[in-house]
Parts: structure tokens; C-alpha cells; sequence
């Protein structure tokens, strides 16, 4: 009954997301505010007024990153750099090739990349509220609203002021609903689109084994752990046990931070078909993806609640789509079977006829 459940829902799921995804341009979803001031409210705002409370900001960043960690020199300045259950960072600047950032944290959690002093701390668990379904994708733009009113863009503010708010208007842009990868040499990333398909990339390096990527603590089975101009982290285990992988781009695997990935197994490398590198795009490494509502986290509806919240599954051995084998740890091989995987595009609209 299981695997016959796990068939359907995701058979359900896909004739929904077809069309939610017709004709579907960039349009506000909502606006984030995190106030730099000790108490006050994080705020995400809908178009019709409503108000949510996604926690409260406690700690304060006295300085910026730089350099920053490898893929933020990616995305562009201003903008989030990366979305994930651990962590929000923002590329501030690209100065002399490397990423000036800061960081969003959630009150617990394990996230290297912020850098020391460099980041703004909220009073809610990881994977939930503003690292959750509340996330903002990779992309989004960020400007800083002064106490006298003022917005400017991030890019040109450098570090904000205590008192000042930072505003990330969240839009949903035009994305395939369903992303298809044939996990071998050669294989293709396959993006679903109302209009058709279309060939996102080629693998170059499949995926064979599970890592002890800390982030996956936060997160569940099939679940994303964490998107950013330079990778898609998918976790492979439970909450409260460490264990996934990483697909990133063959620009990225080229860099000494990822030397490693071609000799390991927990690493998919993929390259893009044309002259235009992959770091920094839509829909892979822009966008698209978040890490989606957990424990009793929930949006506006029952649509959003559900549907922004991508999910993984895979072919075994070219067998039937089911969910990813419950992995943690380090395995080298735990997915040496794995022929295809399958992610859901996030969608926050009920089909309209």
C-alpha cells in the first residue's frame, strides 16, 4: 500500500503543478521584512494585506563576509545567494572575484558559510518559517528601507544600520514543474514545461553515495536541504540525523572548494548543453527551489502549505518512481542503484480552470 501511495500522490501532485505552471510569469508571491532591531518582528506580508509572524530577530551583524564562501560570487549583488533550512545568505558586493556576504540564522544551527559576526539571528527553530516554506528563493531581490523611509538597493548599502529593515520581494517566476535527471554520464537534466521539455544540462558525474552534509540534520527524506548559485543539497535522512548529497555545476566542481567531488561519490556534477555557464541560473541554481514547510509549519492555505515544498524521488534500478532509501552517515554506494531522481517545483496556487 505504501509504494501504490507513493505512486499516486506524486502522479496527483504532477497533473496539478501542469497547471498551475500554464502561463505562469514572475508576480509578487509576498514581502519579507526582518527589521535590524533587537525584538522586533519578522514579517511576511501578502498581496492582499495579510500579516505573518515568522519569528523574532535576536542578534545583529557587525561586519560582513569577504571573501565569502566559493558560489556566492555567483548570484548577483543584492540578491539571496542561498536559501536553506540552516541558513539565508545574501551576496552583498563581488569585489575582486570573491562574494561579500551576510547571513540570516535561524537561533540553532550549523552554518560555516555565514562567517563570524556576519549575520542577523531569528528566535525559530531551522527548517521552519523563514527557512522553511517562508524561504526566499535564490535570486530574490533585497533592498534596505531607512527610518526615514528610503529604500535602496542592498547592493549599494553595504552593511545596514541597526533600524533599518531589509525588504525581499518574493515572486514566483516562470519554472518547469517537474525537473527529470538520469543519474549516468551523458544523462539528461529535464525540465517539464507547460510549453514542452527542455534539456537543462548533461550529467558528467553521477551520484553514487550519501555524505555527512550537516545541514540534512534539518531537514527530511526527499526533502531540500539547501539551494544556492552553485549547488542543490538533497537530504537523504530523517530530522535529527545528518546524511544526503549535492548536485552542482561542472564551473563549480573546477573550483579548489570542490576539488573533491570528482573523486567522491556524493557529488553529481552536471554542465550546461550551451556557452552559458549554470552557476547562478534558473531553474537549477536560481529561482525555483526552497526548502519547504516541516513540523507544524504552515502558510497562508492549504496550497501553499503543501505545495511549496519540493520534493525528491527516484528509479531504482529504472523500476517505478518511490521515495529516496532512508540513508545517513557516509555510504559511498547507498545509492548505486539509483537510475533516475525527480524534483517537484514548489507551487503555492490551486489549478484554475
Amino acid at each position: 500500500m505504501r509504494t501504490r501511495a507513493t505512486i499516486l500522490v506524486p502522479l496527483f501532485v504532477f497533473l496539478l503543478i501542469v497547471l498551475l505552471h500554464a502561463g505562469e510569469g514572475e508576480a509578487l508571491t509576498y514581502q519579507i521584512s526582518v527589521p535590524l532591531t533587537p525584538g522586533a518582528e519578522v514579517q511576511a506580508t501578502l498581496p492582499d494585506g495579510r500579516v505573518f509572524v515568522l519569528g523574532k530577530v535576536v542578534g545583529l551583524p557587525t561586519a560582513t563576509r569577504w571573501p565569502s564562501y566559493t558560489a556566492s560570487k555567483w548570484a548577483e549583488a543584492g540578491t539571496v545567494a542561498a536559501s536553506a533550512v540552516n541558513a539565508i545568505h545574501l551576496t552583498l558586493a563581488v569585489e575582486k572575484g570573491e562574494g561579500q556576504t551576510m547571513s540570516i540564522l535561524p537561533l540553532q544551527t550549523v552554518a560555516p558559510a555565514a562567517g563570524d559576526k556576519a549575520f542577523i539571528t531569528v528566535d525559530v527553530p531551522a527548517g521552519t518559517a523563514l527557512f522553511g516554506g517562508w524561504a526566499p528563493p535564490v535570486g530574490t531581490r533585497v533592498t534596505v528601507k531607512k527610518e526615514n523611509g528610503d529604500t535602496l538597493p542592498l547592493r549599494d548599502r553595504g552593511l545596514p544600520a541597526q533600524g533599518e529593515v531589509l525588504l525581499f520581494q518574493v515572486e514566483e517566476e516562470d519554472r518547469p514543474y517537474i525537473i527529470d535527471i538520469e543519474n549516468r554520464p551523458g544523462g539528461r537534466v529535464l525540465g517539464w514545461y507547460a510549453q514542452g521539455p527542455r534539456v537543462l544540462a548533461r550529467v558528467i558525474h553521477p551520484i553514487r553515495g550519501v555524505g555527512r552534509f550537516d545541514g540534512t540534520i534539518f531537514q527530511g527524506i526527499g526533502r531540500l536541504r539547501a539551494n544556492h548559485s552553485g549547488v542543490i543539497d538533497i537530504s537523504t535522512s530523517r530530522r535529527g540525523v545528518v546524511g544526503g548529497f549535492q548536485i552542482i555545476p561542472l564551473t563549480h566542481a573546477k573550483s579548489k572548494e570542490m576539488a573533491s567531488a570528482w573523486q567522491l561519490t556524493q557529488w553529481m556534477i552536471v554542465a550546461s548543453e550551451s556557452d552559458t555557464p549554470l552557476p547562478g541560473t534558473a531553474p537549477l541554481f536560481k529561482g525555483d527551489m526552497v526548502p519547504g514547510s516541516q513540523l507544524n509549519d504552515s502558510l497562508w492555505d492549504l496550497w501553499s502549505t503543501y505545495g511549496r515544498k519540493p520534493l525528491i524521488l527516484c528509479r531504482r534500478d529504472g523500476g517505478p518512481w518511490t521515495m529516496l532509501p532512508e540513508k545517513g552517515g557516509r555510504d559511498d554506494l547507498a545509492l548505486q542503484d539509483v537510475t533516475h531522481l525527480r524534483i517537484y517545483s514548489p507551487f503555492t496556487k490551486e489549478p484554475q480552470s
